[in-house]
């Protein structure tokens, strides 16, 4: 046990090592159907490419770049990479995302678009002189970068242990390089493990195919080839240069060197498998010098077409314990020798690791292998980490992940190989891009990490991450959140109560009776009614209803306490109904039965957004099974859940619905029969089961300005209007509709998931209204 690992160990401080902030960044090709390179500039519903902070372009207008937020957790970063995916592939028209890291079917050099930056004609001449420099088609590579950095309150504790002869700067500052160089040594292993680009098309570099074999009738490859990208004819700078990682000012000193010589444009253009990083980006070499290593960024990592996003989370978790065995292992000498031989190693190790002869370089031992070694290791990291007190199970079943590719000769370099062979290289990633598509397109409601959430926020959410909106999550259990994109600001509760709308705004929807009086005033129409404070007034006045009313709470949303009687009802249901709403609010309403289909319209910012019809929680009689059965299996539905994360409620059995399956003499237990529809409840909310049919096309503007009307009667900007429409293609609206409630809380994924119809992107719409687009 080494002296840091006593530290750690004597203050219990093993698991304060994993914690940490991680990033990752993953850069895709965009491809037709048949696999050729798709060179439509990047796509505008992504937004501006330089402010948005999730989706971007990195050398061709034909190359996206995916960036994650700095997160807490490997886990985290990896759900926020699979969000980011999946929206991209998701809206992209007729392209798809390339699964491997070197490109697909190339055309010439010069029909390869470079990222075009009308605002920063800096970026677009950087771009040219790459282009000048390594060739438009070596630029296409592509890879996973991976952040790391340690937990600040980690380090400081850390630094405060230790004998403190130097500053904390220069002390965070030797971990990182400790790191770097150790990387240097060990990151071949990360090439073994995670490489996955063993072929190379053959529109590739003409320079390179000529010095490669044949694999298939369309690819080349050099024999016991690893990794492409990591290789000779890789991403590579055009020669070897040194860079001294000894200190942070020697390093910046090797670097503007280069600078200086022309070897390098500026550091950006320094190829290494692994940088330095500062907060501030823009004069990174000064920000080094003045502030310190921030963080470092991990390169050497190809994209995995076995996984849907091109990395899979446990490779992620073992490259984070990598990087802590790298800090936990003692530091030896790194002179220039060691620097070009380290290097060297991982190219050779890139170009002939499949090789059985294959022998590492960078150890005393000459004649040890990347099998043998790569198994060395992991028993050493597991080893490190147990001294510390840090190991877990978890850390078990991720090490023995890599143990198994190992041992079984699972390598992805090894699949792919065989994959290719048999169905040829094209065939093989495209079949994986759509078929990952696919899986994503089953249930693309969901935002991997956010589940807990309302639906309404995710899809907020998910809109603000394809438009590059920043995000903060300020209570999940309220789906409280902030968005912020150029300096401004917004909170938002639940998705649509923002400060668009003022707090009486709110109170006038939330009472109904208010609401009531409100329209009335503008002269819109609103069914017949009285309000009610006390159950016994409302059970004297049972004999001056015999036609059709709804009873309903005058306060509550989501369909709550609300019982509807089309026709005749006896004085025990009556007063039931009455007991059902008055366990929801201490006011009801009872109000004339309205004929006529329910819609609910969405208005944003007096416009209509979308239109539902809804209908009421059903099922449909087989003559076998009963009511409850049938409702039983309805709910296995994966579209329907409990508590608005899912676009359909699960339907419930409780009172309300057993007084209206009573109304039409039947009970739970009765047995439909084959093909007849069964009703559940009469009011349609979806919140109670109810499906959402999307009428947002078919309604006539006439209701739609009735709508937009009620909305600004009560000064709303979000509103949802629940209107009662006898016949919708009537043009004359008078004795043929009724609004009978107004929300101020309407939920948006009935519009964006209906069970039938469009998605109407409302949470685009909400950060159009907040001036966010």
């Amino acid at each position: 046990m080494n002296e840091i690992e006593k530290i750690i160990k004597e203050n219990s401080l093993g698991l304060d090592t994993k914690k940490g902030r991680f990033g990752i960044e993953k850069e895709s090709v965009r491809v037709k159907e048949n696999g050729e390179l798709a060179t439509t500039p990047h796509p505008k519903i992504f937004g501006d490419k330089i402010k948005n902070l999730y989706i971007t372009v990195d050398f061709s207008e034909s190359q996206i770049e995916m960036i994650t937020p700095i997160e807490n957790s490997v886990e985290k970063a990896y759900d926020f990479l699979r969000n980011i995916h999946e929206i991209v592939t998701t809206n992209l028209k007729n392209e798809y995302l390339w699964s491997q890291s070197v490109p697909p079917i190339l055309p010439d050099e010069e029909l390869i678009p470079i990222g075009k930056f009308p605002e920063n004609k800096e970026l677009e001449e950087y771009r040219k002189l790459l282009s000048l420099k390594y060739g438009r088609k070596k630029q296409l590579l592509s890879g996973v970068h991976f952040n790391f950095s340690f937990d600040n309150e980690f380090l400081i504790e850390l630094y405060e242990l230790s004998d403190k002869k130097i500053t904390f700067k220069e002390f965070k500052n030797n971990i990182y390089l400790k790191i770097s160089r150790n990387y240097f040594k060990y990151g071949w292993m990360i090439i073994y493990l995670l490489g996955a680009s063993p072929v190379v098309h053959e529109t590739y570099l003409e320079k390179c195919i000529n010095k490669m074999k044949k694999f298939t009738e369309d690819t080349y490859y050099f024999e016991d080839l690893v990794s492409f990208r990591n290789g000779s004819c890789g991403y590579r700078n055009e020669k070897d240069f040194f860079v001294n990682y000894e200190s942070v000012d020697k390093y910046v000193e090797s670097l503007e060197n280069l600078i200086e010589k022309d070897s390098i444009s500026n550091a950006k253009e320094y190829y290494s498998p692994v940088r330095l990083k500062t907060k501030n980006p823009k004069d990174i070499l000064k920000e080094l010098k003045n502030n310190g290593i921030e963080y470092l960024e991990f390169r050497s990592i190809d994209l995995n077409p076995f996984s849907e996003i091109g990395i899979e989370k446990q490779d992620l978790e073992f490259l984070h314990l990598f990087i802590l065995f790298l800090f936990l292992k003692d530091d030896e000498s790194f002179d220039e020798k060691d620097y070009f031989t380290y290097l060297k190693n991982q190219e050779i190790l890139a170009n002939k690791g499949n090789s059985d002869e294959f022998r590492l370089i960078c150890c005393k031992d000459k004649n040890v292998s990347p099998k043998e070694f790569s198994m060395v290791i992991i028993d050493e990291i597991e080893k490190h980490l147990k001294n510390i007190g840090a190991f877990t199970n978890k850390d078990d079943k991720t090490l023995q992940y890599q143990k198994n590719k190992i041992l079984s000769n699972t390598l992805y370099s090894d699949l792919i190989l065989k994959e290719v062979k048999q169905k040829g290289f094209i065939k093989f990633h495209m079949d994986k891009s759509k078929y990952f598509l696919y899986e994503m397109e089953k249930i693309p409601y969901t935002l991997k990490g956010f589940e807990g959430l309302e639906l309404s926020t995710q899809i907020l959410l998910k809109a603000a991450i394809k438009n590059g909106v920043k995000f903060e999550i300020l209570d999940r259990d309220e789906n409280f959140i902030s968005l912020e994109k150029n300096g401004k600001i917004e909170y938002v509760k639940q998705a649509t109560k923002t400060s668009l709308d003022s707090y009486v705004t709110m109170l006038i929807m939330e009472n109904k009776v208010v609401t009531k009086k409100v329209l009335e005033k503008e002269g819109i129409i609103v069914p017949e009614g009285k309000n009610y404070f006390n159950i016994d007034e409302a059970k004297r006045d049972y004999r001056k209803y015999r036609g059709g009313i709804v009873i309903k709470p005058k306060s509550t949303n989501f369909g709550l306490g609300i019982t509807i009687f089309k026709d005749k009802f006896s004085k025990e249901d009556y007063e039931k109904a009455l007991e059902i709403a008055f366990k929801e609010d201490n006011s009801i309403l009872i109000e004339k039965f309205v004929k006529g289909k329910e819609y609910r319209i969405l208005i944003i910012n007096d416009e209509v957004a979308g239109i539902l019809h809804r209908v009421p929680a059903n099922i449909k009689g087989d003559g076998i099974r009963s009511i409850k059965e049938l409702v039983a299996e309805k709910n296995l539905d994966p579209l329907r859940g409990v508590g608005y994360k899912t676009p359909l409620e699960k339907i419930k059995l409780e009172d309300p619905e057993k007084l209206f399956l009573k109304g039409q003499g039947l009970t739970i237990e009765d047995i439909p029969k084959k093909d007849n529809v069964i009703y559940l409840r009469e009011n349609s909310n979806i919140s109670t089961g109810g499906d959402s049919l999307d009428y947002t096309d078919e309604i006539l503007d006439i209701y739609k300005e009735i709508a937009v009307k009620a909305s600004k009667a009560v000064g709303a900007k979000i509103c949802g209007v629940d209107m009662m429409i006898e016949d919708i293609n009537n043009s004359n609206p008078n004795e043929n509709y009724s609004i009978i409630e107004l929300n101020f809380n309407p939920a948006i994924h009935i519009h964006c998931y209906p069970y039938k119809g469009k998605n109407r992107n409302i949470g685009e719409k909400i950060l159009s209204a907040l001036q966010y687009l």
